[in-house]
């Protein structure tokens, strides 16, 4: 309310308008308003002490004396405040609506702000003023760090300290890595969100290497593996600004109370691996979301509990399965190579790049956002590639499906000869496999010349010799040889002929 006695009584001692709506802070419009109705009603300094700012109020403005305006219902509107999307604005244009089809006035937006304000501050959820419960979650690497310690040796090896705090209550989770590499980044925000029960809207990290790309004016690039997590989970990732800690107080904050209540007091334990370092961590854990606030009623626990655990996003059926993403160009083997195992990929890909995912069970292969292949993983080291058949040629994918039976039962069909040379070509090795390309030559001589001239190629080779080669097979067909038919039979002599010089002459006698 304006303080008309105020305004008044400055007047009177001769000050400015200025400086007298400096002093009632007021507008100088107001200070002058108030002058003109004081002049029209002959109201001047000393005023009897029973006229108050209401009733001056009420002698300038009668038509304001009679009118009904609503209050807002502070505590519904604290509610509706931690939904998403809900802010102040809206909640002030609804409450207008209201007002006038209930042909009350309503306040205007700023008495609005200042009641809820006023309500928020009297109750100990103060800090949902600026941010709604289960909306943010934000994540960082403390910069102090802890030590395991060999139990040989003695040698120390730092531990990396992972920070996760929800923005509302501040609750927080703490967990202890060997290093600050992608594989462990992921896994302390898988814990985390096991940790609290349940995802947040939003994830706000730093600009780390791990999880975010590129942070530049026009865009932002994550991580690969980093992003499919957030996808996972059903979260959005909106990173802080390249050096604006503002961007994300509640965990620059968290970071050191941590350091204090956490990593400093256990600076005198001693753990000989990280499930020990994390048990003590957990414990130390427990105890700071347990410590009462300071300046407001309750503790970061019941504020969860009460304000922010039934606010967060259900977790997936199942956690997230870590993986790492990498790329390849496609050889002329299309094979790629994982832990120095071969998978295939489609032969149409040669010359291509690809983005692979590599996780504990499977392997993935991704063409322009798209699967094109996926393996089980295999993590002994295995001897031959692992290919499937369809991605393969038609002509690699046919000699891979030939085996004995396919010959002999081919060579059936063709004739005895053919089949006697197919089981000469598949027993002319120490395996089986060394002939299938003699039977594979022959099968394509069939298609290029005849089924019954291989037949009779054939029989004309095993003339020759019991093990003939293709080599032989293909030039009795190209030579023609094939087509003379052979002789079986001895010619049949005649018997009107006969030797006509007598014996005599053939018994080694002289003749004249």
């Amino acid at each position: 309310m304006v303080n008309y006695r105020e305004i008044l009584r400055l007047r009177s001692l001769g000050y400015s308008q200025r400086q007298v709506a400096a002093s009632a802070k007021c507008s100088r419009d107001t200070v002058s308003a108030v002058y003109k109705l004081s002049d029209k009603h002959s109201l001047e300094w000393p005023l009897p002490n029973d006229l108050s700012n209401a009733n001056i109020r009420d002698l300038f403005y009668p038509g304001r004396a009679g009118s009904k305006r609503r209050m807002p219902d502070c505590a519904a509107m604290f509610h509706e405040m931690a939904k998403p999307g809900v802010t102040l604005t809206l909640l002030w244009a609804e409450y207008c609506e209201q007002c006038h089809s209930e042909q009350v006035i309503p306040l205007k937006y700023t008495q609005f702000c200042d009641y809820y304000r006023k309500y928020v501050n009297t109750t100990k959820a103060t800090m949902r003023i600026k941010r709604k419960p289960g909306e943010i979650m934000e994540v960082d690497w403390a910069g102090k760090t802890l030590a395991v310690y060999d139990r040989v040796t003695g040698e120390a090896t730092k531990a990396y300290v992972f920070v996760a705090v929800l923005h509302c209550s501040l609750y927080a989770y703490v967990e202890a890595f060997p290093s600050m590499e992608s594989s462990n980044w992921i896994s302390g925000h898988i814990n985390a969100y096991s940790y609290f029960g349940g995802v947040t809207r939003i994830l706000v990290p730093d600009n780390l290497k791990v999880g975010v790309t590129s942070h530049t004016r026009k865009e932002v690039i994550l991580n690969k593996t980093y992003s499919e997590m957030a996808e996972h989970y059903g979260t959005c990732i909106i990173p802080a600004r390249p050096a604006s800690p503002k961007d994300k107080p509640a965990v620059e904050g968290a970071v050191g109370v941590v350091t204090t209540w956490v990593i400093a007091a256990l600076r005198h334990y001693k753990a000989f691996t990280f499930q020990e370092l994390n048990d003590a961590i957990q414990e130390k854990l427990e105890e700071l979301n347990s410590q009462p606030f300071q300046k407001k009623k309750g503790s970061r626990l019941t504020a969860f509990l009460e304000e922010e655990k039934t606010f967060l996003l259900p977790l997936p059926a199942s956690p997230y399965e870590l993986a790492v993403w990498s790329t390849a160009t496609i050889q002329p083997d299309y094979l790629i190579y994982i832990d120095k195992n071969k998978y295939s990929v489609p032969y149409i890909l040669i010359g291509y790049v690809v983005d692979i995912r590599t996780s504990n069970k499977t392997i993935e292969v991704f063409f322009q956002g798209s699967r094109v292949a996926s393996h089980v993983r295999r993590h002994d080291i295995v001897k031959d590639p692992i290919i499937l058949p369809e991605h393969m040629p038609d002509n690699h994918r046919m000699y891979l499906a030939y085996n004995s039976e396919t010959f002999k039962d081919w060579a059936k069909n063709i004739g005895s000869a053919t089949l006697v040379v197919i089981q000469a070509f598949l027993s002319a090795g120490k395996v089986e496999q060394q002939g299938y390309k003699s039977c594979n030559r022959l099968m394509k001589l069939a298609d290029k010349y005849s089924t019954t001239r291989i037949e009779d190629a054939c029989n004309r080779a095993l003339t020759y010799t019991p093990d003939p080669s293709i080599k032989t097979v293909e030039t009795i067909l190209k030579t023609g040889q094939d087509k003379v038919k052979q002789v079986t039979e001895a010619p049949k002599s005649d018997s009107t002929y006969a030797f006509i010089r007598g014996s005599e002459y053939f018994g080694g006698k002289r003749h004249d």
